[in-house]
């Protein structure tokens, strides 16, 4: 009996390598609906922060006396910091001072994230990029005021920290509530390096920077750079938005397809479709 959910596309038959690793049961999913053959090659873990004191210590300071802003880069880190905050016994004030606070995301993920309590983002950056959070606070008055940055993974963001010394504010905090780790062993990742490499993926998706980097780092431990780069020049290369992209860029990669708006899941799938038409 036919899968009800099958979709026709002009993904069937396709072999689509993805490297994402918590949602990789909804990515594979869209892909096998449409008839994709999909490689699982988690490159990354997301584990919560290793020191939950300053993270902790981070919420309480927050709770006892909200910034004017809060600048949220990614919907994983305010999953976290709620956990974290609900661990801590701190759930309901911790939603409480989110809603008295200005909250700026970076892209449609953390307004996801706040709608799930009840919350909704008050702005949003010009872009999805560190660029754009700055260019939407260069409209705001921030001289005297609070800001607190929930960062991406441990980047520090140096780009965001050195804008944000220069606007006068009378207080900055910065939390890390989250870490990537590896996941694939390395047979795993250097499966999907030779794969791509005979010519036997059409294509890969990335959904973000940790993945880029890892794949990188792995092929060069290993000796195995020249390897990967030819293959991904055989393999056709996703990005599920520009902050990737600019990733994969500064390896040298040519990107094939990017959504042109939306930076998630199924606009990365039809984005995938379009290419293969």
């Amino acid at each position: 009996m036919p899968n009800k959910n099958a979709l026709s596309s002009p993904l069937q038959g396709k072999t689509i390598a993805l490297p994402e690793s918590r949602q990789l049961d909804i990515l594979a999913d869209l892909f096998e609906r449409r008839g994709a053959l999909v490689l699982r090659v988690p490159l990354v873990a997301i584990l919560d922060a290793p020191e939950q004191a300053p993270v902790i210590a981070w919420i309480e300071d927050f709770v006892a006396d909200p910034p004017d802003y809060l600048v949220l880069l990614t919907g994983e880190g305010l999953r976290r910091l709620l956990a974290a905050a609900e661990r801590a016994g701190l759930s309901s004030k911790f939603i409480g001072a989110l809603e008295q606070v200005c909250k700026i995301c970076r892209g449609p993920k953390p307004g996801r994230a706040l709608k799930e309590v009840g919350l909704k983002a008050d702005l949003l950056g010009q872009a999805p990029t560190t660029a754009g959070i700055i260019e939407t606070l260069a409209g705001e008055s921030l001289e005297g005021k609070r800001v607190a940055v929930q960062l991406y993974g441990e980047e520090p963001n140096v780009l965001l920290r050195d804008y944000l010394q220069t606007r006068k504010l009378r207080a900055c905090s910065f939390v890390a509530p989250y870490v990537y780790a590896s996941d694939s062993d390395t047979s795993s990742v250097l499966g999907l390096i030779a794969a791509m490499a005979s010519g036997d993926v059409d294509l890969i998706a990335f959904t973000s920077q940790p993945q880029v980097h890892r794949l990188f780092s792995v092929a060069e431990a290993q000796g195995v750079l020249d390897t990967l780069q030819s293959g991904l020049k055989l393999t056709g290369i996703a990005a599920i938005g520009p902050v990737v992209g600019d990733v994969l860029k500064t390896y040298g990669c040519k990107i094939a397809i990017m959504p042109e708006s939306a930076f998630f899941m199924k606009p990365l799938v039809t984005a995938a479709e379009r290419l293969f038409v």
